[in-house]
């Protein structure tokens, strides 16, 4: 230690020194995580892959009924009807003017291009193009977003809370997460959504600044809405797989499978949960489903659930961006005509 450097100075250097060093070590680390997740995730599938019989897969796509893809089909249609709603939620709250239609419309395509290709692509980037487009300033559009999620995840600890506490998911043999552990889990979460509902009924400060934006508290009544459609979506988008499943397993464990495969996506920031949502579903029910059956289910719940909404989202963002095109050449085809009408009564004039 250099004499002239008194010795508080330079411990607060050195701790200054050292949080630098471990911020700069996070991204690091947290990447160094995700890369060994994904490894895993590959590792299994790889495996599993070896042991699968393609030709059973097939069969199975073949041989479901048209009754039960169209029952399927009308689940993940109330499932995204229910998304799309969130942002009506947004839309009372911050109170803008956007037509419910033009609302819809936006939260649908932005949940589409979500799904399949991530939330920075379609969660965030994509709706702040399209409502922008629709004159929505970007802090309005913040707090849609934020808001929209929210609610995403708030009927997440809902039914991921009573789920995991009341119908704990029979975990494999050997497994070290144990019922226990789920129900602990279970309970932390449920705890966390009765926490928001007492903060939005009985908060006196109701405004809320994160990183720079103001966020406003709903109302207690706004709450209960926003845990009742999200509770139902992510219990629709359980229904999918079960029927497809074609009653092979009850309800509620499909659904507490389900509910770990979408954190597992989250935490691995793969778009679509490719790859995750089969190795959680084939870890924890290989043992109880035929390996075929089961990936036909999955394989099946992706195309129902996953590529024909991005099919129809890509049709109606084509025509989101030729109607927002037509104003913006009709305006450059006006001002064209009025810098040409002057030139041409300078060239009248004698």
């Amino acid at each position: 230690m250099r004499a002239d450097v008194p010795p508080a100075r330079a411990a607060s250097a050195a701790a200054a020194g050292g949080g630098r060093g471990s911020r700069r070590a996070w991204p690091w680390l947290k990447r160094a995580g995700i890369a060994l997740f994904f490894l895993a995730v590959a590792a299994l599938l790889a495996r599993h892959a070896r042991e699968v019989d393609w030709h059973a897969v097939t069969a199975v796509l073949r041989g479901y009924a048209a009754s039960t893809l169209l029952l399927a089909a009308v689940l993940a249609a109330a499932s995204y009807a229910l998304y799309c709603c969130y942002d009506l939620i947004g839309r009372r709250q911050v109170g803008h003017r956007l037509r419910a239609t033009q609302v819809l419309a936006t939260a649908f395509v932005s949940y589409a291009f979500n799904l399949n290709l991530g939330a920075l692509v379609g969660g965030v980037a994509l709706r702040y193009r399209l409502y922008s487009r629709l004159g929505l300033a970007a802090e309005t559009i913040t707090q849609v977003v934020a808001l929209s999620m929210l609610t995403n995840w708030l009927g997440y600890l809902l039914v991921a809370g009573v789920a995991f506490v009341v119908f704990p998911p029979a975990l494999p043999e050997g497994w070290w997460l144990g019922s226990d552990s789920v129900r602990l889990t279970g309970t932390l979460l449920l705890a966390l959504a009765v926490a928001y509902l007492l903060m939005c009924f009985s908060a006196r400060r109701r405004v809320w600044r994160l990183r720079g934006h103001a966020m406003t508290l709903p109302s207690g009544p706004m709450a209960l809405l926003q845990l009742a459609l999200s509770s139902a979506n992510w219990m629709f988008i359980a229904g999918v797989v079960a029927v497809l499943l074609g009653g092979r397993l009850d309800y509620p464990t499909v659904l507490g499978v389900l509910l770990i495969a979408a954190v597992a996506g989250v935490v691995a920031h793969v778009p679509a949960g490719l790859g995750v949502l089969e190795a959680v579903f084939i870890a924890l029910l290989s043992h109880r489903v035929p390996l075929a059956e089961l990936l036909g289910a999955l394989l099946a719940y992706r195309a129902l659930y996953y590529l024909a909404p991005l099919g129809l989202a890509l049709g109606a963002y084509l025509c989101m961006e030729a109607q927002a095109k037509r104003p913006a050449a009709a305006l450059e085809s006006a001002r064209a005509r009025d810098i040409a009408r002057p030139a041409a009564r300078r060239r009248a004039s004698p």
